[in-house]
């Protein structure tokens, strides 16, 4: 612009018309030269200044006065009714469009517009669209994982990168230890356990118990105490919030949100909107705290439902194989069981059974029936009081399912391994001789749980060597497949497995039948199957009493 040129020394403008002295909004106007040729009041009352004879760029902000130089000879006249491109800028603490016009006259002039409250709700909605896309995605992150140990990982990676300087997650104290959480400006997770009282922090124990967060202007950063800041965080401490982590009925822990002294505090609306995501974190962590807990207690209680690993007592061969009906299931309705004899004299006992029904429910009364059998292990000599009794335990539940059970007293003498062996409804076990014959005890009997009164045959059974009696439950036998997928496996190509298994072990039997019922179902569904062997083994060996414990060799 050439600034020795003479600005005008009088008002122009007229020939687009008076009205636009009297706008509500501001007017200037200008000539190409950029000196100002006229204003009206609200212009006036905006630029002071801004009189005319004066030089654009002295008396209005920049913005516009490099505006108007872009735009000489570029803004068409009234009589074409166009106008300038639009611009924008700040004027003190308000936010002003500016629309120019050309006049007859060949000058421009400037409407200004207040967008102020405009801008501001566009910038507040803007930005509340912001966030609620970030909970959204911080939800969606929290609840990917189950575990609560990443869970917290996440919460303090996503509280540092988009909340604060650094975020630590402080979980209920335990046992006088504190677990901490940390994520500083470097992004690096750090879990740390130390032995502090919370209360050094001001309001930490009280965020931990659940009442509401003080405000974060009642800190003193000063205060906040060196085992909550990360190690990666160097600079001062310059304000600081702390906020409950709400959980499904309890505190899942706290927040703390640390900014050093470089950045501004934490305003209101940011410690609100800390809130909010620390409330998504809470539901998420405490979630994952009570899915390890129904973890935990499932394990501990599967652990009793889970059939037992069996070995060789008193110089009796003992094996065992379990296959739930479902592939996501590890325990059903099929259970066994062999209660050991205090000694070598004494006989040990087999269970093996199976409850009406697959999945949960039916190992829920498998659990009954075998910590009842284990309760009634004093009369097991009686097989039929036994029966009796079991039966009876379950006709006064209030279960109404019923079960087959298999028992057999199990003894070793002069190499020859005697059993006495009864059946409760359930399929006779099968016998494979030295020879590969194999036979089918002839025992039977009533069902347990089904009607109030038993009764059943206990037979004996000798086992030379080599010999094995072999207990299943119908999910072998009964077990679809084949070449058309339809077919039951049936007791025939049982038999005829195990005439195969003569003078292998147990371990090797349970096995081998196992391999064929799973082979025969291939990909298709089945019932549960469970198979027990008692073999006499061929050569003296060490036994254990009870399976763990130090033995001796028997003969």
């Amino acid at each position: 612009m050439d600034t020795s040129q003479q600005p005008p020394t009088g008002p122009r403008g007229a020939g687009t018309g008076a009205t636009w002295g009297f706008a509500p909004c501001p007017v200037v106007v200008a000539d190409p030269s950029g000196g100002v040729v006229g204003t009206n009041a609200a212009a006036t009352a905006l630029f002071p200044g801004a009189t005319t004879g004066t030089w654009l760029q002295d008396v209005v902000p920049a913005w516009i006065a490099d505006a108007h130089a872009r735009l000489r000879g570029t803004v068409p006249g009234p009589r074409n009714s166009g106008s300038g491109p639009l611009v924008h800028g700040p004027v003190g603490d308000r936010t002003f469009e500016a629309h120019p016009t050309g006049t007859d006259d060949g000058d421009v002039m400037w409407w200004l517009v207040d967008d102020t409250d405009r801008r501001l709700a566009e910038d507040a909605l803007k930005a509340e669209r912001e966030r609620a896309a970030f909970l959204a995605g911080a939800s969606s992150a929290l609840l990917s994982s189950l575990n609560v140990e990443r869970c917290m990982e996440v919460t303090a990676e996503l509280a540092a990168e988009h909340l604060a300087d650094a975020a630590v997650i402080v979980a209920p104290p335990r046992g006088g230890k504190v677990q901490l959480t940390f994520c500083g400006p470097d992004g690096v997770v750090v879990h740390r356990t130390v032995h502090h009282d919370v209360r050094q922090l001001p309001g930490l124990g009280e965020a931990l118990r659940g009442f509401p967060p003080v405000p974060s202007r009642w800190i003193d950063p000063a205060a906040v105490p060196g085992w909550v800041v990360p190690e990666g965080f160097t600079e001062p401490v310059g304000s600081a919030v702390v906020t409950p982590l709400p959980g499904h009925g309890v505190p899942a822990g706290a927040l703390i949100l640390l900014r050093s002294s470089r950045h501004a505090a934490f305003t209101e609306s940011e410690e609100i909107f800390a809130r909010l995501f620390a409330s998504r974190a809470g539901a998420a962590v405490s979630a994952a705290r009570m899915y390890a807990e129904q973890a935990s207690i499932t394990a501990t209680l599967m652990r009793e439902l889970l059939p037992p690993q069996l070995h060789a007592v008193h110089g009796v061969e003992f094996a065992g194989r379990y296959r739930p009906a479902g592939r996501a299931e590890r325990v059903g309705g099929d259970f066994y069981d062999v209660h050991p004899a205090a000694d070598e004299e004494q006989e040990s006992l087999v269970v093996l059974g199976d409850v009406c029904g697959k999945g949960l429910e039916a190992a829920v009364l498998t659990g009954k029936i075998r910590n009842t059998v284990q309760a009634l292990l004093p009369l097991a000599d009686d097989h039929q009081r036994l029966l009796g009794l079991l039966n009876g335990a379950l006709m006064n539940s209030h279960h109404t399912r019923f079960a087959t059970l298999a028992v057999a007293s199990v003894v070793r003498r002069a190499g020859i391994v005697r059993l006495r062996v009864t059946s409760a409804g359930h399929p006779p076990p099968l016998i494979v001789r030295a020879d590969g014959t194999v036979e089918q005890a002839r025992t039977r009997g009533t069902l347990i749980g089904a009607f109030r009164d038993v009764s059943s045959t206990t037979v004996r059974v000798e086992l030379a060597p080599g010999e094995t009696c072999l207990f299943f439950t119908d999910g072998i036998t009964e077990a679809r497949g084949g070449p058309m997928g339809g077919e039951f496996f049936g007791v025939q190509r049982l038999e005829a497995a195990l005439s195969q298994c003569a003078g292998m072990p147990a371990e090797a039997v349970v096995e081998h039948v196992q391999m064929l019922a799973a082979q025969w179902v291939g990909r298709g569904g089945h019932d549960d199957m469970a198979t027990v062997a008692v073999t006499a083994p061929h050569h003296a060996h060490l036994s254990a009493v009870n399976g763990h414990t130090r033995g001796r060799y028997t003969g």
